[in-house]
């Protein structure tokens, strides 16, 4: 599980911790690596990272109602600030096929779901002003009680304590941004993707690369967490880089404003945020396109059941498909994060 203070925007697991037809953006289908950049998979697979050491902060467990509501390097090219954040409009993941629509469960069996999510991952869960659960996995969960029907209640935890809570009958489902992993997979079920977040490059503004590829960064400076994935896939694609592990999120992207690093390669939903936000005093943009190589960066973010309960597995299925059908996950979407990580 990374360290909160490392990744806050990153996705997690509990080994390594985010319409058809008339949709108004751009929708990402991600069902396969269509437009993943992925370096060619010459190099062995990188065994797992060992994870930081999880976040201490929490905040007491509380349930209320859920109600609904090639082979030389590009040129560099200098981009003007903001230019990032202009250049390529939002992009909004997604898993559903429309051409495969899940058959309709029996609702009628689901007289409740009590979902359990953890306490201090913002914009994915945190407490609201109204001390109440908050953010974008708990909308989500209100728009699938809404679409499926039911009552539900929204339980916040500290999320080591989750899969416990799910085994021992606390909770019902798990949507606390969980990466989907083999480990995990073991202990739960889980209902397809809703989202995942990809890995990507960042570097000074004046050096921005339009695509990046190994024998690009031969030699070059490339920053990244200590103990994680990225840190694995750097180690294990980008052999010719000269890697600088750094402890934290702030050391990384300091180390990339003073210019000590000529990249710095993380989590794209963290970064996207950071990148045009005020901490970053405009110094930085992306540089090349997203990395999703499932080995590393898991297979997506699912909600999490327990063992055997395919009523409630499927029936999530069906009312996930259904809000994206409608445009409703856009919409969702687009009001958390109007940066695009991809």
């Amino acid at each position: 599980m990374p360290n909160l203070s490392a990744q806050p925007f990153a996705v997690r697991s509990r080994q390594s911790r985010l319409a058809a037809g008339m949709m108004a953006a751009v929708v990402f289908v991600m069902a396969g690596p269509a437009v993943a950049q992925t370096p060619p998979a010459q190099a062995p697979a990188a065994k797992n990272a060992p994870a930081p050491a999880p976040s201490t902060k929490a905040a007491p467990a509380q349930a209320v109602p859920a109600s609904p509501p090639a082979a030389a390097a590009p040129p560099a090219t200098t981009l003007p600030p903001k230019a990032a954040a202009e250049a390529a409009p939002q992009a909004v993941p997604g898993f559903w096929d429309p051409r495969r629509r899940p058959d309709r469960p029996d609702l009628s069996r689901l007289t409740v779901i009590r979902f359990l999510t953890e306490t201090d991952y913002p914009p994915f869960n945190f407490t609201g002003p109204d001390g109440n659960p908050a953010g974008f996995n708990v909308d989500l969960a209100r728009a699938l009680c809404d679409e499926i029907k039911v009552t539900c209640t929204i339980q916040m935890r500290r999320f080591e304590t989750l899969i416990d809570a799910l085994a021992t009958n606390r909770g019902d489902a798990i949507i606390a941004s969980m990466a989907v992993t083999p480990q995990l997979r073991a202990k739960v079920d889980f209902t397809d993707p809703y989202y995942r977040a990809p890995a990507r490059f960042a570097s000074r503004r004046d050096n921005v690369m339009p695509e990046i590829r190994p024998e690009y960064l031969e030699g070059k400076k490339v920053g990244v967490i200590a103990g994680t994935s990225h840190e694995a896939y750097l180690k294990a694609m980008f052999t010719d880089a000269e890697i600088h592990s750094y402890p934290d999120n702030d050391a990384l992207r300091a180390a990339l404003r003073r210019g000590e690093v000529d990249f710095i390669f993380g989590d794209a939903i963290s970064l996207a945020f950071w990148i045009n936000g005020t901490d970053s005093a405009e110094c930085c943009a992306f540089s090349g396109g997203p990395f999703v190589e499932s080995r590393f960066f898991g297979e997506g973010v699912g909600i999490a059941v327990r063992k055997g309960n395919d009523l409630l597995r499927q029936s999530l299925n069906w009312a996930l498909f259904r809000i994206w059908e409608k445009g409703r996950f856009t919409d969702l979407w687009l009001r958390y994060f109007s940066i695009s990580p991809f």
